[in-house]
């Protein structure tokens, strides 16, 4: 994997970084489906909902939104007493139509399923997470690791029939060994780990020191930008990178800073390698907008 140079300080960015932070630190500062999961009141729904849609948060954020309110449409106004009493075989067949991108409502029904499974071996999903998860550990990503094996070991029959080589409810569960960048599942734990004005702060077993950034397109330009990584290329590497520089500003809670950096790219404000170069960017003067040396895998437009 390519790496470029790092500075050897960031510390010139905190001041400009916190004060993004504070402006996109309010509940309806941008489109984003963590907006569908702070609708719910109770901290069961609110895990439920929120692995539901960090799941889905793949491709274009309109199309992200209405993908998981129609999921949220089968499961009613209770979603955690929805999943808790969830018969693949009795309740499966009202997901059969939903479709998100290459997602297809078996995979839904999966998806559903192993979130009943997980509840029903140890009370929710923080407690099938924290089952494997080790404090002592420098981040998440080994017991990242370790969850999504789990739960790829629990029963899919029930929900697939003849279970496919490869379900399409893998995608849902990938592994930092595997080199991926995890983005839905970090995405998952920052919303369910810190808590501000945005992230809800539902768990209480596990340390936002710990927490990953959630890789995508977005993150990554910013990132390249300011100079957050010596990596070229996305995957759990660079994942680990930026969150080490973010956490050089803040080691109590590295992951602050994400919300903002994704909504920066966004909207279009970073000139990185392009033409307007960092004309319109609230960072303007910090970055290198013109720094690529390499070219990312496939840029989606919302977050993956």
């Amino acid at each position: 994997m390519p790496i470029a140079e790092r500075p050897s300080s960031i510390a010139h960015v905190k001041p400009l970084l916190d004060r993004l932070y504070s402006d996109f630190n309010y509940p309806d500062s941008a489109a984003d489906p963590i907006q569908i999961v702070r609708r719910y009141e109770r901290a069961d729904d609110r895990e439920v909902v929120g692995f539901c849609a960090a799941s889905l948060a793949f491709g274009r954020v309109g199309s992200v939104l209405q993908s998981i309110e129609r999921v949220l449409s089968v499961m009613g106004s209770a979603p955690a007493a929805y999943v808790r009493a969830f018969d693949p075989r009795r309740d499966g067949e009202a997901f059969r139509p939903l479709v998100h991108r290459w997602t297809r409502g078996p995979d839904l029904v999966a998806l559903v399923s192993m979130m009943r499974q997980m509840i029903d071996r140890s009370g929710s999903i923080e407690g099938f997470f924290v089952e494997e998860y080790d404090p002592s550990a420098d981040d998440i990503g080994q017991a990242l690791d370790r969850f999504s094996t789990r739960a790829l070991a629990l029963d899919m029959k029930s929900a697939y029939g003849r279970v496919p080589r490869r379900p399409g409810v893998c995608y849902f569960f990938p592994r930092p060994s595997a080199g991926s960048g995890c983005k839905r599942l970090n995405l998952f734990l920052r919303w369910m780990v810190r808590r501000d004005a945005l992230d809800l702060g539902v768990w209480t077993r596990v340390s936002p020191a710990k927490l990953v950034v959630p890789l995508d397109t977005h993150v990554i330009r910013v990132g390249r930008c300011l100079g957050l990584t010596r990596y070229v290329s996305p995957g759990w590497p660079m994942a680990r990178d930026i969150t080490a520089s973010l956490r050089r500003l803040d080691p109590a809670d590295p992951v602050k800073y994400d919300y903002a950096l994704c909504h920066l790219g966004m909207m279009n404000a970073c000139g990185f390698n392009r033409s307007q170069r960092d004309a319109h960017c609230p960072l303007r003067g910090l970055c290198r907008p013109h720094a690529r040396t390499g070219r990312p895998s496939r840029r989606p437009s919302g977050r993956r």
